[in-house]
């Protein structure tokens, strides 16, 4: 363990984005919690001395608490937040159920909320500043005919505006509260989503990589003086037809 590196946590870290986002901070000599529901069945992340994992459903209180918990006990500070755990499926708005949308909200939403405020809650004690990253997604901004997910940009769209509010609201504490919104990712989500498709959805006709969504994380997470920034990484999707 090194006592005087910073500490980053990343939800959602077993495979693709997170686990990049993961790696991307321990090359550069972090200390990192990383978790999801089956963190310890990760074969991308495995616990080390720079690396703790906790397993948890992230819209449950307790997996807040029990993340925050380890990393002060493992690691002493929290300077970094990465809340990347999100659900994301597409089908006619008519079509998605209760419980589809308690599903969405309860990951994309409470997530966010719980992990976020022990999080702040304890960057105002340290007094040191930090970092909070959201992944959200173009989607958002930019709706594609034929790409039929309203409700899962519900969640999305509000984690975009509660970005921009957290950013004014803790600006003069030195916390910065920023957003990465992907386009299409080659992601495990998408292995089986045929190449042609996933170049459809980009006016470059060139999907992102995890690297360059874990690159846009660590601009953020460095950028002292970018906050409430919603940082769009999509080829160019989120602003124009094609």
């Amino acid at each position: 363990m090194n006592n005087s590196a910073k500490t980053a946590i990343v939800t959602g870290a077993s495979q693709g984005i997170g686990a990049g986002i993961v790696k991307g901070f321990v090359e550069r000599g972090f200390n990192v919690v990383a978790s999801s529901r089956k963190m310890t069945l990760s074969t991308e992340i495995a616990p080390s001395n720079q690396v703790a994992v906790v397993d948890g459903d992230i819209g449950e209180p307790a997996t807040a608490a029990k993340i925050v918990k380890t990393a002060l006990s493992r690691f002493k500070s929290i300077d970094a937040l990465v809340n990347n755990a999100g659900i994301f499926f597409a089908k006619p708005f008519t079509d998605y159920t209760a419980e589809d949308f308690k599903s969405i909200v309860s990951t994309n939403v409470e997530g966010f909320l719980y992990l976020t405020q022990l999080t702040i809650k304890q960057m105002l004690a340290q007094k040191t500043g930090g970092s909070i990253v959201t992944i959200t997604a173009a989607l958002a901004r930019n709706p594609i005919r034929g790409v039929t997910a309203a409700v899962p940009m519900i969640t999305k769209g509000g984690l975009e505006t509660v970005t921009q509010h957290l950013a004014m609201e803790y600006a003069k504490d030195g916390i910065r509260v920023n957003a990465v919104a992907p386009g299409v990712v080659y992601t495990p989500l998408h292995r089986d989503t045929p190449k042609g498709v996933m170049e459809s959805q980009s006016p470059m006709g060139r999907p992102s990589t995890i690297r360059d969504i874990t690159d846009a994380v660590m601009y953020l997470t460095d950028a002292a003086t970018v906050t409430g920034h919603i940082l769009y990484v999509d080829g160019g999707a989120h602003f124009g037809r094609w």
